[in-house]
């Protein structure tokens, strides 16, 4: 397994500069820095070429998330929203095969956040959903990119709340670019047993997103680590393990997230590095098998 964290642990906006945590990231002991594909709606070939360049010369594996607003969303019953969206989709997706990124994760099936005070029509956005990821799967696999569906908590969205819907989902699709991605977060509020869905996803989790109940990093939390660990080794899956913390408050990314208090606990820019650190040695360490030491990395 390969290991990675988000960039928006060390920011406020979505469309920042990140090509600067490349370096960052390895010298913190990942493998992977993941990207939000907001920043490369309007990139330049020149700093495409450069962001590629970046993470070759560290070494760095690069993988994308995303969260598409309303007007990209592939369940809409509205047809020009749908078509924008695979518009975007297809543009997008050129543009990680171009950097050499082969997984995108996210809400990409829906829109994020869901605006609850609209109507809410699972059973049709869904067929409509199904459909259209089926045709912009098959564009992804063109491109070689794995297209995973991100399960989302209930509070965030509401077309797949639980790895069995997005089995079924996925499998209604059909196409073997289009995945399964299960966070930590997300599956502590809607899964009965965490371990259970990781097993139930099997050779379809195509991405795996981790984190604590308190959006920190691994080890700062109350999950079964060793557990989730266990369950992963079972399936044989030899993917990414990308942690999603949150813990700034402020900008687009706390306000999306719903971050109104410092999770940080004041942490300067040193301190959330050293935990950063910490957490992907520990977690290696807890993952590694059997022989690990649970408690021989502390946080």
């Amino acid at each position: 397994m390969k290991y990675g964290i988000y960039f928006a642990y060390w920011e406020k906006e979505w469309n920042a500069d990140q090509k600067q945590y490349i370096a960052k990231v390895k010298e913190l002991g990942f493998d992977i820095l993941e990207i939000s594909c907001a920043m490369l709606k309007n990139i330049s070939m020149q700093e495409l070429t450069s962001l590629k360049k970046e993470a070759e010369d560290q070494g760095i594996i690069l993988t994308a998330g995303y969260g598409p607003n309303a007007q990209e969303n592939l369940g809409s019953d509205n047809p020009e929203i749908v078509r924008n969206a695979i518009s975007f989709y297809t543009d997008i997706l050129k543009k990680l095969e171009f950097l050499g990124i082969h997984t995108l994760g996210g809400g990409i099936y829906s829109y994020w956040p869901v605006d609850y005070s609209k109507p809410i029509h699972k059973a049709e956005d869904w067929e409509r959903s199904v459909a259209n990821v089926r045709t912009v799967g098959r564009i992804a696999q063109d491109c070689g990119v794995d297209y995973c569906l991100e399960v989302l908590n209930r509070f965030e969205g509401y077309l797949i709340n639980t790895c069995a819907e997005c089995k079924a989902f996925v499998e209604q699709v059909d196409v073997p670019s289009v995945k399964i991605m299960l966070d930590t977060f997300h599956m502590n509020i809607e899964e009965d047993n965490m371990t259970e869905a990781i097993l139930l996803a099997g050779s379809r989790l195509g991405h795996f997103h981790v984190g604590e109940n308190n959006r920190r990093v691994p080890g700062k939390g109350g999950f079964p680590w060793y557990e989730i660990g266990m369950a992963l080794r079972a399936i044989g899956y030899q993917g990414n393990i990308v942690m999603e913390p949150f813990v700034r408050s402020g900008g687009t990314v706390g306000s999306d997230i719903k971050i109104w208090r410092d999770l940080s606990c004041g942490a300067a820019m040193e301190q959330l590095d050293q935990d950063a650190r910490n957490s992907v040695a520990f977690l290696r360490n807890v993952f590694s098998g059997p022989n690990s030491d649970y408690n021989s990395v502390l946080l």
